[in-house]
């Protein structure tokens, strides 16, 4: 069974043919195999976020770059084009040739509510993890490139404690990724709560 093979959950992006080409890892063939390097690369992203030795600054988490090289640092040990916008439309996000436009009102959006104290630190956080989740930057990853940079977000810029997602797996079909994806939907018709709610459950 070659990759192309692996059925995406409810919620997941298909990967186009040459998406899947760019798997850097031939070793990998089943969803499970392809869901624990991800992981294992994600955890790798996570701690570079926690030992930088200085603070990430409000200008430098809401930059392209820094969306991108997040990403990148991500997935970068298994996808070719980690950190790299898609260059195909998807089921989900804005048009491929809008993705940096999109990107950059969002967050020149989130630097005016932050400075303006528009919304609280979490709905800040959630609001853009939702938006960016919306516009869709990359071929895959976008979830949980969102969630990530809410966290960045929210302990960096507000000195919050993390966001704890539903305190369990959102990647694997199940209770808590029906429960964010219901959130997520709320969300799409600009009520915000329930996706603050499970974010802190």
């Amino acid at each position: 069974m070659g990759l192309k093979d692996i059925p995406t959950i409810e919620g997941q992006t298909p990967l186009d043919e040459d998406e899947k080409d760019a798997l850097l890892l031939d070793t990998v063939t089943t969803r499970k195999e392809l869901d624990e390097v991800e992981e294992q690369n994600i955890q790798k992203a996570i701690q570079w976020t926690l030992t930088r030795r200085r603070q990430f600054t409000l200008d430098e988490i809401l930059s392209e770059a820094f969306v991108r090289e997040l990403h990148r640092r991500m997935y970068g040990d298994v996808w070719g084009w980690a950190g790299e916008f898609r260059t195909t439309d998807k089921n989900i996000g804005v048009d491929k040739h809008q993705i940096g436009i999109s990107l950059r009102m969002l967050l020149d959006d989130c630097r005016y509510w932050i400075e303006n104290n528009v919304y609280s630190p979490d709905e800040i956080a959630i609001r853009f993890s939702h938006r960016i989740v919306a516009i869709h930057c990359f071929p895959n990853g976008n979830g949980r490139h969102s969630r990530l940079i809410a966290d960045i977000l929210i302990e960096k810029i507000f000195q919050r404690e993390v966001f704890t997602w539903g305190g369990g797996n959102l990647v694997a079909a199940g209770d808590i990724r029906t429960a964010y994806l219901q959130a997520i939907r709320k969300a799409d018709q600009e009520e915000y709560e329930p996706l603050i709610r499970f974010s802190r459950s």
